[in-house]
Formats: structure tokens, sequence, C-alpha cells
């Protein structure tokens, strides 16, 4: 083999093992697979009937309640996620949920916050988050907030709820397969739950930032 053979062949070499080192510090990238395609999805913030806040997005996720939505990776960017077991029976019982998550994602500065997703083919999974928190005590207010994408921007209910010391800021809205927003083919809520430690403000901001990694585009 000749010298400048095996130049090339060393430059191959180290070239792969740069691309294998990337993969293993990212995961996230090996586990969205090859060339990170996104889905187009349908988000509102209503689930009964349509709004001038549905939009068409993209996204590297699956949302389809055909597949397992515990597939969505736990490493995403800079935040590690882990399952965090709903222990309230009350909530399947009464939800009926086809599938539930439920996940803590933290930050390598100790700032976290709560997916939490619901899919289901029935009316009857879904109700206001507020409710929820009404019911367990806490004082609620419940607007509408703006997420920046990429490109565009899609709305979100944003409740803001305070028991005591506790405060949380949570955002949420609805993902659809399509358009045509069939519930045979299912539904699922995207909700983002952040305690509250410092201002509104700046949880609202790490609400949104979250949100981003996994919507990418407006495309409609």
């Amino acid at each position: 083999m000749s010298q400048r053979a095996r130049r090339s062949l060393l430059a191959t070499f180290i070239l792969l093992l740069g691309i294998g080192a990337a993969v293993w510090v990212r995961p996230d990238l090996l586990a969205l697979g090859p060339g990170r395609v996104a889905h187009t999805w349908v988000v509102d913030i209503d689930t009964w009937r349509r709004t001038p806040d549905q939009h068409v997005v993209t996204s590297p996720f699956d949302f389809d309640i055909q597949h397992d939505l515990h597939r969505i990776p736990t490493v995403i960017g800079d935040w590690r996620g882990r399952d965090v077991p709903q222990t309230n029976i009350e909530v399947f019982i009464l939800l009926e949920p086809e599938q539930y998550l439920q996940r803590q994602y933290t930050l390598p500065d100790g700032r976290y916050l709560w997916l939490s997703l619901i899919g289901s083919r029935k009316e009857r999974s879904f109700h206001p988050t507020e409710i929820c928190y009404m019911s367990d005590g806490w004082q609620t207010n419940v607007s509408t907030a703006e997420v920046p994408l990429r490109r565009g921007s899609i709305r979100a209910l944003e409740v803001t709820a305070h028991k005591g010391m506790w405060r949380h800021l949570v955002l949420y809205f609805f993902v659809w397969p399509d358009r045509a927003r069939d519930l045979s083919r299912g539904v699922v809520m995207f909700k983002v739950t952040v305690p509250v430690t410092g201002s509104e403000a700046d949880a609202l901001t790490l609400a949104q930032s979250f949100i981003r990694e996994f919507f990418w585009d407006v495309v409609e």
C-alpha cells in the first residue's frame, strides 16, 4: 500500500471515530433515527372544537398512540429524563387513558420539570388541568401563552397554581395525527409542569424551551 493510500485510510478511520464519538455523547440523536426525520402533527388548545390556534407542526417524535409513547427518549438535548410512576389509581379509573406517560426531565444545572402525556380515543380521558388542582385545594388562574418555535409559534393553555408555599406553572395542548381530528385515531394531551422557584416568567421560559425540543416548525 502506498504512503498516500495509508494516509487516506487513516483519515477515514479518524473521521469514523469522530462520528461514533458524537453519537455516543448525544444518544438522543441515535434514538431519533438517521436524519432526524420530522413527522407532522396538528396541535390545538381545545379537543372538541377547532380554534384559531390550530396549527400543523413538525416534530422528530411519534405521537401516534398505536405506538408506545414511552419510546420518546429520556435524553433530549441537555435534558435527562426518568419515568415517574403514577400512584394515584383514580387517574386510571376516572380517565381510562389508553396510554399514560409521566416523566421528570432535569437540566445539568438542576432545574427540572415534568412531562405528562395522555393518549386516548375517549373524550372522558381529557379534562381541564385546573380541575385536578382545584379539587386538591390549589388556587388557579387560566390563560393562554405563546410558545415560539424555530419557525412560527403555537399557543398553549397556561395554568398557574399555588397552594401554601408551592407554585406550579403548566402549559398544555392537544396533538392529533392530522386535520381530520378523528378521535378514533387517538389524540394526545401534551402537558409540561414547572415548579416555580423564582419568577413565573422564568418558569414560562423554561417550559417554552422544553417544548421547542419536541415541536420544531409551524408549517400551516
